[in-house]
């Protein structure tokens, strides 16, 4: 038994390893002075934002960017309550949601390609604030590269406490593991609120069919199609200046819920490095918990626990320490509280998500 988890803990230390060396490769971009080229249409799927949606237009208000090659689509996917704006100098349309498949964000990209004019589209959320480089950051690395699809990063807006900062450290581990994953040219995961790709890109790849019936993914499994078919157009974008803040959640519920809602797709991924890794990090993580209750009631001592434990978060702590100085300029609060009880949360979602169902605005989906 000892073997099985030295064996387990020698795995994942050279998984978390090479994700490191592969988040070095991927360099630092700092924008150019290009005058603007690229054409953007940005697409916002939103349900009940009220409260959230004028942050995020009054941030799209202050881009750094020509007015004339942006434009803005809100896509309303069943709001109780229809949402009205006007007074921004951009140009932005409102539409409603056409729903054909089990994945209201899917079908909400899907019904603003319809109206999309540009080139580019990029798509965010609607909890999110974006910096004033965003798309002239994007727009200068796309007229330095070949490239029909960008990732970008996205970080937390924290506030004092262990909620938010358990968010943050979560949410770091898996920009780390994206970062990471492209720097090894195996990139299998990004984040929807922060990426960009050509129209013509999302029409060649016949948009989500194939694995619409998932309700989340509509970043995941389409950067996956692109890179099976065009990998050298597929980069990460590793800049400051294109980082989006986004909103933690405000209960450990919901966060459960979102975090199900994450892992849940984890087993359609086409990318057999994801699943690896997937399968690592999780059995990683498993099988720190079942030391401690093998610790708890008197079947190992506590030696091998704290040999384990202290091997596995020291290269945690590499690979979060790196991605923390990129997206923040602060550090991660309650780091060691927050290190000792991920294994505990994230074994319950992902053992929760084979079989449980989860919320996700106000509605309720399959696992």
């Amino acid at each position: 038994m000892i073997f099985a988890f030295f064996a387990i803990l020698t795995m994942y230390i050279i998984s978390i390893s090479w994700l490191v060396y592969g988040f070095f490769k991927i360099k630092n971009y700092q924008k150019s002075d290009l005058k603007p080229q690229t054409s953007f249409t940005i697409i916002v799927p939103f349900r009940n934002e009220e409260e959230n949606l004028p942050r995020l237009l009054d941030s799209f208000s202050k881009l750094n960017y020509p007015t004339d090659l942006f434009e803005v689509i809100l896509v309303d996917d069943n709001s109780s309550e229809k949402f009205e704006v006007s007074g921004f100098r951009f140009q932005l349309l409102v539409t409603d949601n056409i729903r054909i498949s089990n994945s209201p964000k899917k079908d909400a990209i899907t019904t603003a390609m319809a109206h999309v004019k540009t080139d580019w589209v990029i798509t965010t959320d609607a909890d999110c604030v974006v910096p004033e480089n965003w798309l002239s950051t994007f727009d200068s690395y796309i007229q330095e590269n070949k490239v029909s699809m960008l990732a970008g990063a996205v970080s937390y807006e924290c506030k004092p406490s262990f909620l938010h900062h358990f968010q943050q450290l979560d949410l770091t581990s898996l920009q780390g593991a994206t970062i990471g994953s492209f720097g090894l040219g195996r990139g299998f995961m990004c984040n929807g609120a922060n990426f960009a790709y050509k129209k013509m890109l999302f029409e060649k790849l016949d948009g989500f069919d194939g694995n619409n019936k998932i309700a989340s993914g509509d970043d995941v499994f389409l950067l996956q199609k692109a890179i099976e078919k065009f990998p050298a157009e597929v980069h990460y974008l590793k800049a400051k200046n294109a980082i989006v803040i986004t909103k933690p959640t405000e209960n450990w519920k919901a966060l459960f819920h979102q975090r199900v809602r994450w892992a849940a797709k984890t087993s359609s991924y086409k990318s057999a490095f994801g699943k690896f890794l997937g399968l690592i990090v999780f059995f990683g993580n498993l099988s720190f918990v079942i030391l401690f209750f093998l610790f708890l009631f008197g079947i190992f001592g506590y030696p091998f626990l704290v040999l384990f434990a202290f091997f596995k978060l020291t290269i945690d702590f590499v690979l979060l320490t790196i991605t923390n100085q990129f997206l923040t300029n602060t550090k991660i609060k309650s780091l060691l509280l927050s290190s000792l009880f991920y294994p505990f949360f994230s074994s319950a979602v992902a053992l929760y998500s084979l079989f449980g169902s989860y919320e996700w605005k106000d509605r309720r989906f399959r696992s």
